[in-house]
């Protein structure tokens, strides 16, 4: 008999402008996956055999597909984002383009054997390195925020360490992820080293049964929480992007002027939906009348529409239950005793998921909006005594993704920033540090664990492995069998010469600890 086919379904790519479906992409059946994985270990064993600076061809060719892309990929973040496409073209265009330019340039150093120095006596006659190996089969996981930055910049570096990778987008963004496939393949990538999946958590909760050899998940610390765990029954290491509480310090030497512009564009940037956003302002009293006027004003000349239209500043939420979350944070704070200065209302004139830029102040940490990570755009500050009443309000709090601390004092900055808690924290800029492929990415708590970008993020894709050669290969090592008392008196001589504090008790067991070397075994 014919085996059954397996009925294919629709994911529906929707615009969170209008609400209208873009098109359908074909959804993956869970049963599926798990040949997919198969499919890429077998191109991996091939791939990893490939030199790296062959890799990195194939990385620059990318990058060209890319370049040649960018206006389809632009239409495609826009169009399932809602964001407007200059952001597009900045924060989703520029991050893959310059992850593919970055590791197609430093992969090898990135990736390059190492010696490793021996500090201690008993380890000089021996030479050791660190090469660094393909873990082979990776699962990424990604969000819908930013659909095509988050992947391709964790995409690119696994290859670039000779894995192969199976990728997940967000059933919100289906045809970006369908777009990624076919630039690694428009690349000349091999077929299956680069596949995606599609589909919600049923196909991610199959990719993680079919024992990738690492998972990286951007998300929710809710559906972190469950990767994590369905991982950890199979001991699949992970690297979890969790998302963050960021929180922003305006000092009162502060350019009020800056810090207000970067106040309003970190808050309202992708509308919110960005895990690095500022959620938590803190202003020194001396200014945070003024600072706060300066972010209503700003905020009140922002135009919300689609993005498409080149006009808008800000675009709509994700959907419509995220509208809803708005409403329901604002409303706990004033109960709580905030005040909204702008803003604050769904907009359902322009569509099912605009909702206006929102300045709220007097909020305090009994209130959801300063507990639980917003994901809209909504600017909520909180006036402070001084540096140290706000650095002491910026570390209370489960997440610890990034940060960042305004004043004309650098050396001030700085030291502040040492003190935050935070995986990153920039003085006199914000969000930024993702786009800066050197950077390293990630936090901890609430925000996750483990790193993507910059050279901590490529050894996430790979295996450490220690070689270490004797370079006196006829000798027989002084602690091997036989033992005896004559060995336990030298073991201790040489303890002495090796941890004793002054060159004299050195010299007076040189001798003795000489003979753990130089003994004889006794066979």
């Amino acid at each position: 008999m014919a085996a059954t086919a397996i009925p294919i379904e629709m994911l529906p790519s929707i615009d969170p402008a209008t609400g209208k479906v873009l098109a359908h992409i074909g959804r993956t059946p869970p049963e599926m996956v798990g040949r997919t994985v198969v499919l890429a270990r077998a191109a991996q064993k091939e791939w990893a055999k490939v030199p790296v600076r062959e890799r990195c061809r194939r990385l620059r060719k990318l990058r060209e597909c890319l370049m040649a892309s960018r206006n389809e990929l632009a239409d495609a973040v826009v169009g399932e984002s809602g964001k407007p496409r200059v952001e597009a073209v900045f924060a989703d265009i520029f991050v893959a383009l310059d992850s593919a330019e970055y590791w197609s340039k430093k992969a090898p150093a990135a990736l390059r054997r190492e010696r490793v120095p021996h500090h201690s006596s008993a380890a000089k006659a021996k030479s050791g390195h660190l090469v660094y190996e393909p873990l082979g089969v990776i699962g990424i996981i990604s969000s819908w925020n930013y659909p095509l930055a988050i992947p391709m910049s964790q995409i690119i570096p696994a290859v670039a360490a000779g894995n192969a990778v199976v990728s997940k987008p967000s059933d919100f963004t289906p045809r970006c992820g369908e777009l990624i496939e076919r630039l690694f393949r428009s690349a000349g990538f091999p077929q299956d080293l680069v596949a995606v999946v599609q589909g919600g958590g049923e196909v991610g909760q199959a990719l993680v049964e079919s024992g990738p050899d690492k998972v990286l998940f951007t998300g929710s610390v809710g559906t972190g929480r469950q990767v994590a765990e369905a991982c950890a029954k199979k001991l699949i290491p992970t690297v979890l992007e969790l998302g963050g509480k960021d929180a922003m310090i305006v000092l009162a030497d502060a350019d009020l002027e800056t810090a207000s512009s970067a106040a309003v564009w970190g808050s309202y940037t992708n509308c919110g939906q960005a895990c690095l956003s500022v959620e938590r302002l803190f202003v020194e009293e001396a200014v945070s009348q003024r600072f706060a006027e300066l972010c209503v004003q700003k905020t009140k000349k922002l135009h919300l529409g689609p993005g498409s239209d080149p006009a808008t500043d800000v675009g709509p939420l994700i959907r419509p239950q995220h509208v809803r979350r708005m409403s329901d944070v604002i409303e706990d704070a004033v109960a709580r005793g905030a005040r909204v200065l702008c803003g604050g209302n769904p907009r359902p004139d322009l569509g099912p998921n605009f909702f206006e830029p929102t300045v709220v102040t007097d909020v305090d940490s009994s209130m959801n909006l300063f507990q639980e990570e917003t994901f809209g755009p909504i600017l909520a500050m909180q006036t402070v005594k001084g540096a140290e009443e706000a650095i002491r309000h910026a570390n209370d709090s489960p997440f610890a993704l990034a940060a960042s601390v305004w004043t004309k004092d650098a050396k001030k900055g700085q030291s502040i920033a040492e003190r935050i808690r935070a995986g990153a924290v920039m003085v006199n800029d914000a969000i930024s540090c993702f786009a800066i492929a050197e950077a390293p990415h990630g936090g901890s708590g609430a925000s996750g664990w483990g790193r993507t970008h910059g050279r901590a993020g490529i050894l996430e894709m790979a295996q450490t492995k220690y070689i270490d050669v004797d370079r006196l290969p006829r000798k027989e090592k002084p602690w091997w069998y036989r033992y005896g008392r004559e060995l336990e008196q030298a073991a201790d001589a040489f303890l002495r010469f090796e941890f004793s504090g002054g060159i004299s008790a050195k010299l007076s067991n040189v001798r003795a600890g000489l003979k753990t070397f130089f003994r004889d075994h006794g066979w």
